[in-house]
């Protein structure tokens, strides 16, 4: 029986491993949510999302979001990620902004799915982009 056990452990190890692991993109970032794309046909649950927001090379917030629901099928999902940014924020970026007058960032999310027999594994997304502030042309 342990025999017949081992070698149906070995198929089903063999066959997983084989199996292709979702992937995900960040279509857009803001700072109150996320835009993620799902090429699968069916739906992805989120256990957790994990994310770090710097800017400037310094870390401006982290955190996690617990249960934050499921991707849709072959779409495009909006996940609400409540990033809080303190306000001494803007002290630490004065000489990025000075220097081209924009606010260079980049956000590192970690989406946590669930998935039957391959289990809980983290899909890691990244995106750099900055933001462009107003000049005085474009206020008058």
């Amino acid at each position: 029986m342990t025999h017949l056990m081992d070698k149906a452990k070995g198929f089903l190890v063999e066959k997983v491993a084989h199996i292709k692991k979702p992937e995900a993109k960040l279509a857009d970032v803001d700072f109150t949510h996320l835009d993620v794309v799902n090429p699968y046909d069916h739906d992805l649950p989120i256990c957790e999302i994990s994310y770090t927001f710097k800017s400037a090379d310094k870390v401006i917030a982290s955190g996690t979001v617990p249960d934050p629901g499921s991707l849709r099928a072959n779409d495009q999902t909006r996940v609400d990620v409540p990033i809080k940014v303190p306000y001494d924020f803007l002290f630490s970026i004065a000489k990025d902004v000075g220097r081209d007058w924009d606010i260079d960032y980049e956000i590192a999310v970690g989406l946590t799915v669930d998935l039957p027999l391959i289990g809980s594994f983290t899909i890691p997304l990244t995106k750099k982009g900055e933001v462009k502030l107003p000049t005085l042309s474009d206020v008058f």
